[in-house]
């Protein structure tokens, strides 16, 4: 079932993106070779603790752990564990957090050290996509603009959209419809409605898009062991056009 969140509803899930919002903004300086995974789980847990938070992942269908720290090929869903990280790796961080009941989910990547050419790429694309996704997300059009306007410039990119895990809506729960694929026609789909809160989230490979789990039933990986990467935001549909909700007042 969809819920149309009020405007109230819709600020608070805002003040819980901005907690959210600066926890990233925080990893970014703490991110660097030779810390671990689990460095960034306990910092993490740390900040969630001291803003009053709740890690709402944690125990989420038998999920452990309060953050998704994934590697180089690994899609989503790695666990935050002691593998050390190097310079030129590419990593993924995503939660979602509890915010004095409101829920807001992000994730974002980040190179530790100094990275490759084709990480800079990747991530440049990878993040320009999520906007564009972003500001096809509008009253009035339909769940596939959102994914035909990231497919067709990530594929004219050179790199490729992963369809088996896309975005959701969010609030009250975690995972709500409707689902909100990277991909996709153009004015097919679900009409979007002002009041509907929603994440898009683009998963974008160097090679193939298909992926391959893990022996843990959690963490997905590239097929080929190429390179993933991914952007999150929560965003609210408004009259006024789409309402970050989880923005680091980042430039595009």
């Amino acid at each position: 079932m969809i819920t149309l969140k009020s405007p109230r509803e819709i600020d608070a899930m805002a003040e819980s993106g901005a907690v959210l919002a600066e926890i990233h903004r925080r990893l970014r300086e703490f991110i660097k070779p030779g810390i671990t995974g689990w460095d960034i789980e306990k910092f993490v847990e740390a900040i969630i603790e001291e803003k009053g938070a709740i890690a709402e992942q944690k125990g989420f269908e038998g999920y452990e752990y309060s953050t998704c720290v994934s590697v180089n090929d690994e899609i989503c869903h790695g666990f935050p564990r002691k593998l050390v990280l190097k310079n030129g790796d590419l990593i993924k961080v995503d939660m979602v957090i509890n915010y004095k009941g409101a829920l807001s989910d992000s994730c974002w990547s980040y190179a530790v050290g100094e990275p490759t050419e084709q990480v800079k790429k990747l991530m440049e694309v990878t993040r320009t996509a999520l906007y564009k996704g972003i500001e096809a997300a509008q009253v009035g059009n339909r769940i596939g603009d959102i994914g035909h306007a990231i497919q067709t410039y990530v594929e004219a990119q050179g790199f490729s959209v992963v369809r088996e895990f896309v975005g959701h809506g969010i609030g009250p729960t975690l995972h709500e419809a409707p689902s909100v694929p990277h991909y996709g026609e153009p004015h097919k789909g679900m009409r979007l409605k002002e009041g509907m809160v929603i994440t898009i989230e683009p998963m974008i490979n160097t090679g193939t898009w298909k992926s391959k789990m893990d022996d843990n039933g959690w963490t997905a990986r590239t097929q080929d062991g190429g390179l993933s990467c991914q952007y999150e935001h929560t965003l609210a549909i408004t009259k006024k056009g789409p309402r970050i909700l989880t923005s680091q007042d980042e430039e595009i």
